[in-house]
């Protein structure tokens, strides 16, 4: 039987098997599907993989029919839009070097050594764009081997680094070709530079090649395109949004903090706004923590590397921790808390009567993250971990579980933050017996069905060491971000040899429980200031009251009037301004409450009462909204209400 007679069989994603012949492509699974699928596909999926719709499928495979209907389509338009912004990027600089152009989740990029360019130019770069898409030029596909892929890339060090790899792989080398541009490229691309939607250039920024920072610095392009023009209008609308509420810069308005070049990248400075904020909400979670039967711990920013060897983490994090020597022995900054926990619970001798043993600390840890991916709040190289460690029996993990689960929905209520949740099984590289393992996940999975929790699940994207369930906040603008966290462990107490006498008196294991209820609160402050816009709840506003008297002549009534108030931030504008003046600058400043006195008030004995959404009442005795204060600030309520 010739090669093109044997036959294997593929899957497709109803389950059904399809027989095709040996060395058929995506498209050819198309076609034998239906000639009007064959006709339509763009690209596809190989056992989840986008791939071009040339790529031959094996025995067995998954496949999945990419078309312009697919979810996966806007990626392959996109992928397209780069090779058409790096087109017109040579057509304006010839002398650019081209290095990577891929898709991203809202839109694509490209890097370019040799290239000069500043915000100005990408209205030029647009234009020739737009010709290069009006010119519906077919986007063509080529195999080629390894020497004459050499020979068209003479010019292009980037791209010549990249062939190396791919023939030190093994892998095939194609090229995608569109008029007078042709490109290194695993694709998958439309079939015309026609088919691009609409687009729009966004940026331009800074990037070292491959992302390290021992690399030169390359100009990156960034874009974005879509199918219609209405879906770029909504998302140049969102990211109009985000730029108003982007925390870096309502963190300069409100006077939250700073990251100065004098101190470093990724380590922020916390201003007294920005660190009353915090110290509110490190209150919150400690009132909940002592609740719980938590015990406070605290452990140093530095250890000997010996530490990190014993729990694993030398192995794993050696490139992103920050380490120094001291005479002859190795030190590092603390990246993580949990092994320093773990040290803390091998001190001492425990019995199962005492179990479960519960730590926390609001611990400082420090990782080495490239320069190029700080940013702000969300990525840093210092900050603080909201950390819980539990060390306890096996049988005691579904009620401890359900504990946190309590705490973790309440903090989820009192934000008013919507939440996704996933359920993370057992990896292919794990530790712990299959029976341990076994149980844990049954346990998890009964404490999220006995809440009637939808949740995702992620199989084999848990731990090594354990199993675990992930929360996600859902800010104001529909971005997710990574939130609480509950993580069983059955690797460290075998790295510390932890234990504790059973009832039998033998010695067992203790299953370690991680739980971080904010994450970090540099994430969990990032998330807040754009959730919120800065319009903090008032328990968590840096300044809750200000008080604006209507002349001088009112001061003293404006002091008194503070004095009542003064178990909450409290401000009194005394300086030379008109009322009106004074208002807007309240409004501004995003205080949740101002109280205004006037002649009238300080006759009467009573206050104006006013909100940042422009309500205000008259008239207002001082003590029934002092009443309010108390019970609005007690609830944690997430809007101020007095005036609703």
């Amino acid at each position: 039987m010739s090669q093109s007679e044997q036959q294997i069989a593929v899957v497709l994603p109803d389950g059904s098997e399809l027989a095709v012949p040996k060395g058929a492509s995506v498209e050819d699974v198309a076609y034998e599907i239906g000639p009007g699928l064959g006709k339509d596909t763009v690209a596809g999926k190989i056992d989840g993989d986008l791939v071009a719709k040339e790529a031959p499928v094996h025995d067995g495979a998954a496949i999945e029919i990419v078309t312009d209907q697919s979810d996966e389509y806007l990626d392959v338009m996109r992928h397209s839009a780069s090779h058409i912004l790096a087109q017109a990027v040579l057509r304006h600089y010839p002398d650019a070097k081209l290095a990577i152009g891929p898709p991203t989740e809202e839109g694509f990029y490209y890097d370019f050594g040799d290239l000069d360019v500043d915000s100005s130019d990408l209205a030029t770069l647009e234009d020739e764009m737009r010709d290069i898409i009006d010119a519906d030029l077919d986007i063509e596909r080529e195999e080629v081997s390894y020497a004459e892929a050499r020979e068209r890339l003479a010019d292009e060090p980037y791209k010549l680094e990249l062939l190396d790899e791919l023939e030190e792989a093994g892998e095939a080398v194609t090229f995608y070709s569109q008029g007078d541009f042709s490109d290194l490229c695993a694709g998958p691309h439309v079939g015309s530079t026609g088919d691009i939607g609409a687009f729009d250039l966004l940026e331009i920024a800074g990037a070292y090649w491959r992302g390290d920072e021992e690399n030169e610095m390359q100009t990156r392009i960034y874009g974005t395109a879509f199918a219609k023009e209405s879906h770029l209008e909504q998302f140049l609308d969102r990211k109009e949004e985000a730029e108003r509420r982007d925390h870096r810069k309502i963190g300069g308005e409100m006077d939250l903090f700073s990251i100065q070049d004098v101190t470093g990248p990724g380590l922020p400075l916390y201003h007294p706004n920005g660190k009353t904020v915090l110290r509110e909400l490190e209150r919150f979670i400690e009132e909940m923590n002592l609740d719980a039967g938590y015990e406070y711990v605290e452990t140093p920013h530095v250890f000997k590397t010996d530490l990190w060897k014993q729990s694993g983490h030398y192995e794993n994090y050696h490139d992103d921790m920050f380490l120094f020597d001291v005479g002859d022995d190795e030190y590092g900054l603390k990246p993580m808390n949990c092994p320093g926990h773990a040290a803390i619970y091998h001190d001492h001798s425990w019995s199962y009567r005492e179990l479960p043993i519960r730590y926390a600390e609001n611990g400082k840890v420090y990782r080495k993250e490239q320069r190029g991916e700080l940013s702000g709040l969300s990525r840093v190289w210092a900050f603080t971990i909201d950390d819980g460690h539990l060390f306890a029996r096996p049988d005691q993990i579904e009620v401890e579980v359900e504990t946190i689960m309590d705490i973790i929905m309440q903090i989820l209520d009192t934000f008013g933050l919507e939440f996704e949740v996933a359920l993370a099984t057992r990896p292919e590289k794990s530790v712990g017996s299959d029976e341990i393992w076994e149980q844990a996940e049954e346990q998890l999975t009964a404490v999220l069905e006995k809440r009637d929790m939808d949740y995702k699940l992620e199989e084999g994207d848990g731990a090594f060491y354990g199993p675990k369930i992930d929360f996600a906040f859902t800010d104001a603008l529909g971005r997710k971000w990574d939130g609480p966290t509950v993580q069983l462990d059955f690797n460290m107490p075998e790295r510390f040899d932890l234990s504790y006498v059973s009832q039998e008196n033998e010695h067992e294991r203790p299953v370690m429980i991680h739980r971080a209820l904010y994450g970090s609160y540099e994430r969990f402050f990032m998330v807040l200031i754009e959730h919120f816009a800065g319009k903090f709840p008032f328990w968590l506003a840096p300044e809750q009251v200000r008080i604006l008297p209507i002349s001088d002549d009112n001061l003293d009534y404006a002091y008194e009037v503070a004095e009542e108030f003064g178990e909450f931030r409290t401000e009194v504008i005394d300086r030379d301004a008109t009322i009106e003046r004074k208002i807007r600058g309240a409004h501004n400043d995003r205080v949740p409450y101002m109280i205004i006195v006037g002649d009238n008030e300080e006759e009467d004995g009573t206050i104006s009462v006013r909100d940042r959404q422009e309500r205000q009442e008259y008239d207002v005795p001082r003590e029934e909204f002092l009443a309010h204060l108390q019970s609005e600030y007690g609830e944690k309520r997430v809007e101020p209400d007095f005036l609703d």
